[in-house]
This record gives C-alpha cells, sequence and structure tokens, in this order.
C-alpha cells in the first residue's frame, strides 16, 4: 500500500500559504507547465478527445441513461467498524477555501425544506465489462468554469488502469432527463497515489468537461440518411422489429428496410413464380463474398441496382448478395453476439456490426418470420460552459472535524437487508456533522471523515458541501463521498464517507481548475 507519511512530510511552499485564506482565487494559466498544474502528485488522463465528444453525449439517450446501473463495485463496508481514523489529525496546513459561483435563481427542486442545487447530478460511464454505469457528481468552481467533482473510483478503475469510457456529467438529472444539458468528459485530474496504490484516503477525482450540449428530439430517417449521420460521428440507432407479413410488406413498399428469417427450401420458389417477393436473407461475410457479380438493393419488394427497379425477367437468381447494413452496437452487446454478421471496430472506437444478406424469393404463403429495422438520429445543440449554466461549488480544506455539511446524491442500491428506500432517479440529503470514520482496510481507508446519513450506494461521488446557503443552492466542498458503511453489521447502510480534504486535495483541485478544455467542433 500507499506510504503516506511522504507526502505530510513534503514542504507544501509558498503557494499554498499565499492562497488559503478564506475567498482564495484561482490563479494561473491554462498551460500544463504554470505554477498552478505543477503538483507532482497530480495525475491526468485524457477521457475523451474533443473530436467524439458529441458523439458520446449523443450515446447517452434518455432509455439508456434510465437502465444504467448503479456503481456499487469498491465503495461497500459492513460490519462491527470500531477503529476509528486519524481524520482529526490529517489536516497538513492552514485551512482555506475558494468561494462559489452560483445560479440563485435556479433550482433542481425541494426537498424537506431544502433548496437541491442543480450544481449535483449525476455522473455516467461505460465500464470495463460494457455495463452502463452512474455515480454522483457536482460541478465546482474553477477559472474555465469547467469542472466536476466525483469519487475517483467513480473515473477510473484501478484494476485495468484506464479511466472508464464515455464519461458524461449531468447536473440537476432528474428521472431520465438532463434540463441543463450533458457535458463530456475531457480529463480526469487524480493523486497519484489512488491510481497507482488503489489507496482510498485519495479516493476523489476532479474532470474537466467540455462545453456543455443538448440532446434534441431523435428523428426517424431511412438508412441512408442515418448511415451518412453516424459515418461523420454523429449517434443513431437501429430499432429492430418482429412484424406480420403484411407489416413487412407495407414497410418495405415504402422503401423501408426488413429481414426474413427462417427461410427454408418450403417457403423458396422462383422469381417467375406467381406472387412471389423477393426478401433479404442475412449470410456470413465469407458465403456472400464468394457470390459473384453485381451488389443489388431491396425496395418496393423488388430488386434494384444503382437505384434503377428491374423487371423482373432481369431480376438476379436466389442467393445473389444484397446491400451490407452496418449496425451500432454497445460492447456489451458486441461481446455477446453470436449471428453470423462480422463483428469490427472502427478508428473512433465504435463497435459495429456489419450484416450481409442475399436474396431469396418466397410465396406469400411462407411461414417465415418478418422483421423490419427502423432508424433513428440524434443530433445535438451546443449550449456553453457547464460553470456558466447551473454555477459551481466553493472548495475547502484543511476544516476541523465536526463541521454541519450538507451531503446530496443519487442513491438507489437496495440496503443489506434487502429493503430498497431510494430510486435513484431523484436526488436525495443528508446533514450532520463531520466526524473521524471507521478505519476500512480493504480499501486502505485511514484518514475519512464521516456523517451519519442512511443513503445506499450510488450516491459515491456526491459532494459535502460546508456552509451551504438554502437560498443560493452553493457552499463549499468539503468532500466526496467514497464510501457507504453498515459500521454496526445489521444491515443497513448508516454512514457515508469521505477523504479527507487537506493541501494535497487542494493542490489536485487547483491543478485541475486551471486546465482548459478547448472548443468543441461545430
Amino acid at each position: 500500500m500507499n506510504p503516506r507519511v511522504k507526502h505530510l512530510a513534503l514542504p507544501l511552499g509558498g503557494a499554498l500559504v499565499a492562497t488559503s485564506m478564506a475567498g482564495a482565487t484561482l490563479t494561473g494559466t491554462a498551460t500544463a507547465t504554470s505554477p498552478a498544474s505543477a503538483d507532482p502528485d497530480a495525475k491526468t488522463t485524457t477521457l475523451t478527445p474533443s473530436g467524439n465528444a458529441k458523439t458520446i453525449a449523443g450515446y447517452w439517450t434518455p432509455s439508456r441513461l434510465k437502465s444504467a446501473k448503479t456503481y456499487v463495485s469498491d465503495s461497500t463496508a459492513s460490519g462491527r467498524l470500531r477503529k476509528l481514523g486519524s481524520a482529526k489529525g490529517a489536516a497538513d496546513g492552514r485551512p482555506g477555501t475558494v468561494a462559489p459561483t452560483g445560479e440563485g435563481g435556479k433550482s433542481a427542486g425541494r426537498s424537506k425544506n431544502v433548496n437541491l442545487p442543480i450544481t449535483v447530478g449525476k455522473v455516467f460511464f461505460v465500464d470495463h465489462k460494457g455495463q452502463e454505469r452512474w455515480c454522483s457528481g457536482t460541478s465546482v468552481q474553477s477559472k474555465f468554469r469547467n469542472l466536476v467533482a466525483t469519487a475517483g473510483h467513480c473515473v477510473y478503475d484501478t484494476d485495468t488502469n484506464k479511466p472508464y469510457d464515455n464519461f458524461v456529467f449531468i447536473p440537476g438529472y432528474h428521472q431520465g432527463k438532463a434540463p441543463w444539458g450533458i457535458y463530456v468528459g475531457a480529463k480526469v485530474n487524480t493523486h497519484d497515489d489512488f491510481t497507482v496504490y488503489e489507496d482510498y484516503d485519495y479516493d476523489y477525482a476532479f474532470v474537466n468537461v467540455y462545453d456543455g450540449v443538448k440532446q434534441l428530439p431523435e428523428r426517424l430517417v431511412d438508412y441512408k440518411a442515418y448511415k451518412a449521420h453516424v459515418d461523420k460521428g454523429g449517434m443513431g440507432r437501429e430499432e429492430v422489429r418482429a412484424v406480420d407479413r403484411a407489416t413487412y410488406d407495407e414497410w418495405t413498399k415504402k422503401g423501408g428496410l426488413g429481414k426474413v428469417e427462417g427461410v427454408d427450401s418450403s417457403d423458396q420458389v422462383g422469381p417467375q413464380y406467381k406472387g412471389a417477393v423477393a426478401v433479404a436473407v442475412e449470410t456470413t461475410k465469407d458465403a456472400w463474398s464468394r457470390v459473384p457479380g453485381r451488389v443489388y438493393g431491396l425496395k418496393d419488394d423488388k430488386v434494384t441496382f444503382r437505384g434503377a427497379t428491374l423487371d423482373q425477367a432481369r431480376w438476379p437468381r436466389s442467393g445473389s448478395k444484397l446491400e451490407t447494413r452496418v449496425e451500432h452496437v454497445t460492447k456489451a452487446e458486441y461481446d455477446a453476439y453470436k449471428g453470423p454478421g462480422h463483428k469490427h471496430v472502427d478508428a473512433r472506437g465504435n463497435y459495429l456490426v456489419t450484416h450481409y444478406s442475399v436474396v431469396k424469393y418466397i410465396a406469400k404463403t411462407s411461414t417465415a418470420k418478418y422483421f423490419v429495422f427502423r432508424h433513428y438520429v440524434t443530433e445535438v445543440a451546443h449550449i456553453g460552459r457547464l460553470g456558466d449554466n447551473v454555477g459551481g461549488q466553493g472548495f475547502s480544506w484543511n476544516q476541523k472535524l465536526g463541521k454541519k455539511v450538507f451531503t446530496f446524491g443519487y442513491p438507489s442500491y437496495a440496503h443489506l437487508d434487502g429493503n430498497r428506500p431510494y430510486s435513484g432517479h431523484t436526488m436525495k440529503w443528508c446533514y450532520g456533522k463531520t466526524s473521524a470514520a471507521p478505519v476500512v482496510a480493504k480499501y486502505n481507508a485511514q484518514e475519512h471523515q464521516a456523517v451519519r446519513c442512511a443513503f445506499t450506494p450510488g450516491a459515491s461521488g456526491g459532494p459535502f458541501l460546508l456552509q451551504y446557503k438554502n437560498s443560493k443552492r452553493t457552499g463549499y466542498l468539503n468532500g466526496v463521498v467514497s464510501l457507504t458503511l453498515d459500521s454496526d453489521g445489521n444491515d443497513r447502510y448508516d454512514q457515508v464517507t469521505t477523504p479527507y480534504f487537506n493541501g494535497e486535495t487542494y493542490g489536485i483541485y487547483r491543478h485541475a481548475a486551471n486546465l482548459w478544455t478547448g472548443r468543441l467542433p461545430r
């Protein structure tokens, strides 16, 4: 594990002393070589290149937001946790604060007389098993109004030593909606002791995000428009529906794509058979490639070539090649796919399945199974910087224990006894005094502070806020939910903990707060 004493012995330097009074402001330039970004413990890792940001924003459709799972791994402990940690002695210098910026006229709603802050929301990501996950997070003050604070384990996988994929922040998230936009992660800033040693006394992350985008309503388009959109990096989805023969006929006569499965020798006829219909039957890439001659398309229940409808006498023989269809899938779907299509990953990292089909002729009395494809595209609009839209919480470090704080987040998972009091789709809060947290050896958590709180997992990454003003909905970030504890072993979660925010935390924050993410391409 990490030799933590090494860091406590290092001189903190004049920069911290000069900025550690209340209301300290952020200084420095946006370059990685400026004094503000020279913290030796800061590790900055790229999350998403700007060219992919809008695609990732489009990926998180309302249905995906609702179906994502709470991230439980590496965030809970249960038992009679009696030994208290050393958070009381974790301060390494004078206390300090950075003032918040707020949008006092905006609210994420009220909950038992508490105005909920729109700075708090959910972070969504795809783990390395391809599962869509979420935690909580908050916007925090920074020079370029582009910073999100969350738990380190909600951004960075210490097992693979890589950040998670498709990371976004949605402030004010409510029941699958993103009222203030979607902000794609550009860079994650962590303490080296978390990424290298998996030390949860440094389980925090500061994520620089790109300017926000807002998803426009989905549009139903034909396959040609869908393919052109996704080939340019846009987001789209394909929907497959099993239908009856009449619906299949109607859809394909309008130019829609379809396929037929289960065609056997008893279903097949020749092209001259009265009432014969040409249908697309999927085959393998290898079998498709071996078919000589032209590539045909299906339209209006007739085979076409280069857009011209062929008369029946010129129809191709059964088994002739049809145009390919490319399907965009998730990593989980990609890994699970066992069909005849060809799986591959493109240069942008998209998971694709290319489907190959050939012509078959069947009678209208066929017992085959019919499917139609609908294609939707999602476009996004630019809406500006995170901090300009929702504000940013202040920041504090080296604060005494025993201060009253609010914690906010989106708890969802059940208690250990099976009781499930939260949905995860609406923001919740706790209020209490900070105290030294129990030692959790499993995570090397020795210097955490805690508040009594019945949050269940899902709240990971949510803020601890000092001096929270109900009218302005702002306060000072003094921690992020790291662990959810059942500290007395009764199968009910009763505490949430955070790493103690000291001068080292301020160094990582200050480094991140002076980084610029650049502009999204239009």
